[in-house]
Formats: structure tokens, sequence, C-alpha cells
């Protein structure tokens, strides 16, 4: 069986997210989409709430599973079986921070990353600047998934 992991901190899960997980699934028998979980790091969503709506967004694709990790990915995807990491790239930026990602994985595991274009639709959009646009309340909807915007209506309104 073939195994991938698709890493993130889905704070929130986007469209382009989706993409890059749904197009994953079809070349692996099993995706694991991995939460990374990072105490220090200042989240919108906790990780319960970001592993529930990548749970409700990825219902649709059977071979897609959702678990959280902390440390290093490469210790997790050793622990778990996986073999290759996906990678979604928006631009020639994001592929000379991964490939050195990559690189270094490559020297403490045997997992391989695999860099998958994002698809033009998305190639702009990040977690960051949804978060963004939507505290100054910009329209976001067609960047994420229906449930994922009225998660972010109700954070922002508490």
């Amino acid at each position: 069986m073939t195994r991938a992991a698709c890493p993130g901190s889905f704070d929130p899960v986007t469209l382009g997210h989706v993409d890059i997980i749904a197009r994953t699934s079809r070349l692996f028998d099993e995706v694991v989409v991995a939460v990374g979980v990072n105490d220090s790091k200042r989240v919108m969503f906790n990780t319960d709430e970001r592993v529930g709506l990548l749970e409700e967004v990825l219902a649709d694709l059977p071979n897609v599973r959702v678990m959280t990790f902390s440390g290093l990915l490469v210790d997790f995807c050793t622990e778990h079986d996986i073999s290759a990491v996906v990678k979604g790239l928006r631009a020639v930026s994001d592929f000379d921070y991964e490939l050195q990602m990559a690189q270094m994985n490559s020297t403490l595991a045997r997992v391989d990353t695999l860099f998958m274009p994002t698809s033009p639709a998305y190639s702009y959009l990040a977690s960051s600047l949804v978060k963004e646009v939507a505290r100054h309340g910009g329209d976001v909807s067609e960047h994420v998934p229906p449930v994922v915007l009225a998660a972010l209506k109700e954070k922002l309104a508490g």
C-alpha cells in the first residue's frame, strides 16, 4: 500500500489545500492529512477545530484520513509507514523553502518529498491571507469550503 502525507497547519483549510489533497488522493492508496501541532504557534482554530473541519471537508474522499503530529514530520511518517510527503507549491519562493526542507528530511529518514503545483485558481491563496481578509470583513467565500466560512464567521463574531 502506498501512503502519502499532506502536512500543514490548515488554519484554516482553504480550497487550495482541498485541491492538493484531492489530487494526491488519486495518486496514492491512502493519504494522511497531517495537522501539525505547535503550542508556541498562535492559531485562530485550535487543533480539534482544525481536525474537525478537515474531516468534514474531506469526508467524500474515502482514502483520506486526518491525524495530528508534533515534532518532526519524518518521524511521524516513519512511525505510520508513510513513504512520501506531498507539498503544494504556489510560487518559486515556496519551492526554495520546501526544497531545503525536503533535502533535510531526506537525510533524516527514507521519506521522499513530491512537489505538486497548485491549480492556477489557487496560486495566490494562503490561510494567513484568508484570515486577514476575513478579519477585516472581506468576502472569502470563494476561497474556503462553506463549513470553513461558517466557522470563520462564528470565530470572528465572538
